[in-house]
């Protein structure tokens, strides 16, 4: 159903549910870093079983993607992002159990839910707002990343707030998904299965033989390394340095709202470029040079904090959107979607664990930032080479 044959009251109920769907996309994965160190304490976590708690909803988003398309074609868009809340709300409920195998599982449930929501909002989005798909979808990114970057920057201070501890903190996120489930309900009446023009099938194997997809492909891959990286262990690289867990939990989330920033500036910026290498390249830069200054100038951390959110999330939506402008078709767009989303969510699940046994091994967070400097600026190499005014060929 279109949004021009709804009421204003049904219009307005429908976008203030995608947002607040899009706001427990993130958050509930993210909050795990600024409390980080204390979940290790609590349960004598080694670097790697921490990384491993971090790289598991990633990991659940490479396995459950695929089924959440279909999902929404045997249940309808409407209750499969319903069940994606559900799913959510139950793993952030399971924080309250004092185990840590309920732990694990409860992220990885989180993972699942999340992996629904991330494939089914934006074939809503094309759905419901066919004309107005880029501004849509630069108000849920920066829902997610508003909700995600407040709720870590109140995590160290809620957590110590009455002794409550970090499992309640973490929990508390619940509250938003219970509220995202009742303002959802109404859409249930609606029970809109997946077409081809919503979600088409990626079936072309021809796309993995092609430069042009590897280059763009390998700008998302590299992007999301680092990010999910930074995501992870962000405050335990600055509390190292001499933050506070609670400074650290601010500039936490003040990675993450910058982050969300570069869709306002990109995405009318965007439409007048045919060409963006350039922009790539600089802005992977901007995010290497970042790197180090939180390495040899952590002072300005706030600074660094900042601009690599900006060019982080820059690069990736410079990355989405070459997707589209590289592509002759919906289903080759589809097939280079499915291509940079499984590498990119494997490069990222790698990432967290990796770093976290170079940190164990090194005893020093050196070797991961001098890591993430230079996938950064590969990142931005495979950007300027993906950024050319080019496309695959017809018969990818």
């Amino acid at each position: 159903m279109l949004i021009s044959t709804r009421s204003r009251f049904a219009s307005f109920i429908l976008v203030l549910g995608i947002l607040l769907i899009a706001a427990n996309l993130r958050g509930p994965v993210t909050g795990l870093g600024p409390v980080l160190d204390q979940i290790i304490s609590y349960f004598d976590l080694s670097a790697s079983q921490a990384g491993m708690l971090t790289t598991l909803p990633l990991l659940a988003f490479a396995f459950a993607s695929p089924v959440a398309a279909k999902l929404a074609k045997k249940q309808g868009l409407e209750i499969s992002l319903f069940l994606a809340l559900i799913l959510i709300a139950i793993g952030l409920s399971s924080r309250l159990i004092d185990s840590v195998i309920v732990l694990y599982v409860g992220t990885a449930i989180i993972g699942v839910g999340i992996a629904i929501g991330n494939v089914l909002l934006p074939s809503l989005i094309k759905r419901d707002f066919p004309h107005k798909v880029a501004l849509m979808t630069s108000a849920y990114v920066l829902s997610m990343g508003i909700f995600s970057g407040s709720y870590s920057a109140l995590l160290i201070p809620l957590a110590a707030y009455k002794d409550i501890g970090w499992a309640v903190a973490l929990s508390c996120y619940g509250i938003l998904t219970l509220i995202s489930i009742i303002i959802w309900i109404p859409q249930l009446r609606l029970h809109t299965k997946l077409t081809k023009g919503l979600l088409a099938p990626i079936t072309n194997g021809k796309i993995w033989h092609h430069a042009l997809a590897w280059q763009i492909t390998l700008c998302l891959g590299f992007n999301s390394f680092f990010t999910y990286i930074i995501i992870a262990w962000l405050p335990n690289i600055l509390m190292e340095t001499g933050y506070t867990a609670q400074e650290a939990g601010v500039l936490h989330g003040t990675f993450q709202l910058a982050t969300a920033t570069p869709g306002l500036i990109l995405i009318p910026l965007l439409a007048k470029l045919k060409d963006q290498s350039i922009l790539a390249i600089s802005l992977a830069i901007i995010g290497s040079i970042c790197f180090l200054g939180l390495l040899y100038l952590p002072d300005a951390a706030f600074v660094w904090s900042i601009l690599l959110g900006f060019s982080s999330g820059a690069i990736f939506i410079l990355g989405l959107s070459y997707i589209s402008y590289r592509t002759n078709h919906s289903l080759q767009a589809a097939s280079l979607s499915g291509m940079a989303q499984s590498l990119g969510y494997t490069l990222a699940a790698i990432g967290p664990i990796a770093t976290g046994m170079l940190h164990a091994y090194f005893e020093s967070w050196t070797t991961t930032l001098w890591l993430c400097a230079i996938t950064c600026f590969l990142s931005g190499v495979f950007g300027y080479l993906g950024g050319r005014d080019i496309k695959l060929d017809e018969d990818v």
